[in-house]
């Protein structure tokens, strides 16, 4: 199997690079600047692929280059969610990458005859919270409430409107957040402060959160790469395993060996001290939930997550303290 990776240099592609080597794939990975992947893999450059710009001029060549003898297009640049935006118009930098970008090549696969383009969009296209006991479904209505979730949304439409009646199948994963060694932001940012051991006031947050390790998603994204219930199909992915943010951040307090600092403050105190600072946004991710039913993607594609939440975490912990 010959696979091409976008967005090889990033947090989940360098993972996906590696255990698609593992399974014997030869790997063609994208990315904007020459990159040294190690033996066996593949560098294609692509320039802008995933960045801030559009496509340059010249990129047509470089996109006819790295789809060429490609059995599967893995595509997982994008311009990334963030919580702090700095464009100022974000929704027209969205689309430019997540859109037009995507767009451009997946017309450069088909042309090419790649036989499956696979597209990691994201579980902000279901919405962003879910009520008690009322996980998204895969085929649930799309209620995206930001830019990201938009343009995300939009890139999915426009590819089912492009491989329909072609030989191009298409895969969709819709991941909510993902962690594992090597993770960044709200995740990074969260094992940093506490181990600071400082006192937390997230102790009695009673939510139900899905999350995915590193792991389970790439494990997932190689399966879709050669099951033939995968064409066609929307999945959603988690570990299986939902826990409140509370209970994450004792689970994690335990493997750094740390003392629980949870303050047990009541989440309508934490909702409105975080409305009157204009941090609403951030106490939705901690209070609120997101739940993902993954039924759907376990029946058809014959997969479980294969590592635990615990031992995800552990994974991520140690590699947080060797650092």
């Amino acid at each position: 199997m010959r696979l091409l990776i976008t967005g090889a240099t990033g947090f989940v592609g360098k993972a996906l690079c590696e255990v698609a080597t593992d399974f014997g794939a030869h790997i063609r990975a994208a990315s904007r600047q020459p990159f040294d992947f190690g033996a066996g893999i593949e560098n294609s450059v692509i320039p802008d692929l995933g960045g801030i710009g559009n496509f340059s001029v010249s990129t047509p060549e470089a996109l006819h280059n790295a789809v060429k003898d490609v059995d599967v297009v893995v595509h997982l640049a994008a311009r990334v969610h963030v919580m702090q935006e700095s464009e100022s118009d974000a929704i027209t930098a969205y689309r430019r990458v997540n859109v037009e970008g995507t767009l451009q090549l997946a017309r450069a696969a088909l042309a090419a005859g790649v036989n499956r383009f696979i597209y990691l969009s994201s579980i902000k296209v279901n919405g962003e919270s879910t009520e008690h006991e009322h996980p998204f479904t895969a085929d649930g209505v799309a209620k995206p409430e930001d830019p990201y979730g938009v343009s995300k949304l939009e890139a999915e439409q426009a590819l089912i409107k492009l491989t329909q009646s072609t030989n191009m199948e298409l895969v969709i994963i819709r991941p909510p957040l993902v962690y594992g060694p090597g993770v960044g932001a709200n995740f990074a940012a969260m094992m940093r402060w506490l181990s600071y051991h400082l006192p937390l006031p997230l102790g009695s947050i009673q939510n139900r959160r899905s999350m995915v390790g590193l792991d389970n998603l790439t494990d997932l994204i190689l399966r879709c790469c050669y099951h033939p219930a995968a064409a066609g199909q929307v999945f959603l992915v988690s570990d299986g395993h939902d826990v409140s943010v509370s209970e994450l951040l004792r689970r994690i307090t335990r493997l750094m060996e740390l003392s629980n600092r949870l303050m047990p403050i009541p989440m309508p105190v934490i909702r409105l001290v975080a409305s009157l600072l204009g941090k609403r946004a951030i106490a939705q991710r901690l209070c609120g939930s997101l739940q993902v039913d993954i039924e759907k993607t376990c029946r058809l594609l014959e997969w479980s997550p294969p590592v635990s939440l615990d031992a995800g975490l552990k994974k991520t912990v140690d590699w947080f303290l060797a650092k």
